[in-house]
């Protein structure tokens, strides 16, 4: 009897399984038992195969493969390196004592050769935490998984390699970790955006303070444009950013084998097509959705009334508790969802209500159903509202280029830093608890805002958002109390000026 120590995926977490193999002298027979996906059980035939393709004799009698612990449902044919390796040593063919310690991890092609599994970070993180030094995985694999600190990486190529560092200890070389780049590749630059002040000037605020920001205009207006502008305008990536994000990634199985470090903030952009599963995470066994892949990114949504109205208000809670709980009848994991919201929709059906430049074939009704397929309580959750007129070509070609996103990048870095020495984040994350003290508003100020609460009939999660808002506003100023200046612009980002986008919201 052998026991191999290995891992599985749960979502996006690693969990530790034992793989124990026990050869005893019955009927010729593999039997994989302790809850195994398909995948897992058609692991006898490849680790047959690539055993024998290594010169080494399969045993004869019944093999038992059990993978504990017996209630987790086992996915993915990573388990296949360890499976192999369990028998190896049970038979004798290779020496047990060189593997306490050590994880194994790989799917193995029938002439041996290990292909890459998903989530190495994460697996390898999972090895680390039940005690294990050292973690063997395909070579393809190696250079993620070396990224967890505190474990050995060892790469592999292929089973006959494995086999032959346990009998001698040599033959694998250490992965090492890439780097991350100390500058993001450059990206869409916001001066290529002419005309637009206001929505710029809304995009700095929202990379300023984390906040969620609606674009309502006609087709052609620079929605898009804007919203791709985003990510450049947002602080580089913190290694520990770099690292959840890059385990999220790895375990959706979307990272660049050659790449395999996520260096700049995501940027997702799902069509208005995209289903519930798809946009919050799920399917058999779970996987993360796009607002996970958007994690410590941009999730832009596009035309943003044409998504499901279950969809977007499945979104309601995301938005706030900033993860995605996914319970099923054996299996509950969470993924984490910190994203900035950039949504963009047209003033209506045909996107051209209140156009200079074309004329509306809508009529109100097909309006007003229009805009009913975003809720309230969804509108209500986006702190910036932002029209996006459209600009005449004679007036757009005369509009010189505006500021680089690297010089208003300057001015979000040092408004966050502010932001971090005041309570360790951003504002848009502000504790309703201490939201008073940390905002720090005059006396002026919080009259305004009440009186815009009364006129504008602001709801008391709109008034918070407002304050946030207005917050940020202050910290890019460089001023220490929010003053009626700061509150009425924050205000104004809760009405649209566009006539077409109020029929929108109403």
């Amino acid at each position: 009897m052998s026991r191999i120590v290995a891992a599985s995926l749960v979502g996006v977490e690693g969990v530790a399984v034992e793989v124990e193999v026990r050869i005893s002298s019955q009927l010729p027979r593999v039997d994989v038992v302790g809850l195994p996906e398909a995948a897992v059980r058609e692991s006898a035939a490849r680790v047959r195969a690539a055993i024998a393709a290594v010169g080494l004799p399969f045993p004869r009698d019944r093999v038992t493969v059990n993978l504990a612990p017996a209630g987790l449902r086992k996915s993915g044919a990573g388990l296949d390196l360890p499976i192999a390796v369990g028998i190896l040593a049970a038979s004798g063919a290779v020496e047990g004592s060189a593997i306490p310690g050590t994880c194994f991890l790989g799917e193995l092609a029938l002439d041996g050769r290990l292909r890459p599994v998903c989530g190495a970070l994460a697996l390898a993180i999972a090895a680390r935490e039940v005690g294990c030094a050292r973690v063997v995985l395909p070579e393809a694999s190696a250079r993620e998984a070396a990224l967890a600190p505190g474990i050995e990486t060892l790469a592999a190529p292929d089973l006959a390699a494995v086999v032959r560092h346990l009998q001698t200890g040599r033959g694998l070389a250490i992965a090492a970790a890439p780097a991350l780049p100390r500058e993001p590749e450059p990206g869409p630059d916001l001066a290529e955006v002419r005309g637009q002040e206001r929505a710029k000037r809304a995009l700095e605020i929202a990379a300023a303070g984390g906040h969620s920001l609606l674009l309502v205009g006609p087709p052609g207006s620079g929605k898009t444009m804007l919203a791709r502008r985003l990510p450049g305008l947002l602080p580089p990536l913190s290694f520990e950013e770099a690292l959840e994000t890059t385990r999220i990634h790895g375990a959706a199985g979307r990272l660049d084998p050659e790449r395999p470090v996520l260096a700049a903030r995501p940027f997702r952009a799902p069509h208005h097509t995209a289903s519930t599963a798809g946009l919050l995470g799920g399917g058999n066994p779970p996987r993360p959705g796009e607002v996970s892949l958007a994690h410590h990114g941009v999730l832009f949504l596009d035309e943003l009334p044409e998504f499901e109205r279950r969809t977007l208000e499945a979104m309601r809670q995301v938005l706030e508790e900033h993860r995605v709980e996914i319970a099923r009848a054996r299996i509950s994991c969470a993924f984490p969802a910190r994203f900035q919201l950039v949504a963009a929709a047209n003033p209506c059906p045909c996107g051209w209500r209140w156009s200079e430049q074309r004329d509306c074939r809508c009529d109100d009704g097909a309006v007003v159903r229009y805009a009913a397929r975003m809720s309230g309580p969804l509108l209500d959750r986006i702190d910036l509202h932002v029209s996006v007129p459209a600009v005449r070509w004679s007036e757009l070609a005369g509009l010189a280029a505006g500021e680089r996103s690297v010089e208003v990048r300057a001015r979000v870095e040092w408004a966050r830093k502010r932001q971090r020495a005041r309570s360790h984040g951003t504002n848009a994350a502000l504790p309703d608890r201490d939201l008073d003290a940390l905002v720090a508003a005059s006396p002026e100020a919080t009259a305004l805002l009440g009186q815009a609460a009364e006129r504008l009939a602001l709801t008391a999660r709109s008034l918070r958002r407002a304050m946030r808002v207005a917050r940020t506003i202050a910290d890019l100023e460089g001023e220490r109390v929010v003053a009626p200046g700061h509150v009425a612009e924050a205000v104004g980002y809760r009405e649209l000026s566009e006539p077409g986008a109020k029929d929108l919201l109403r």
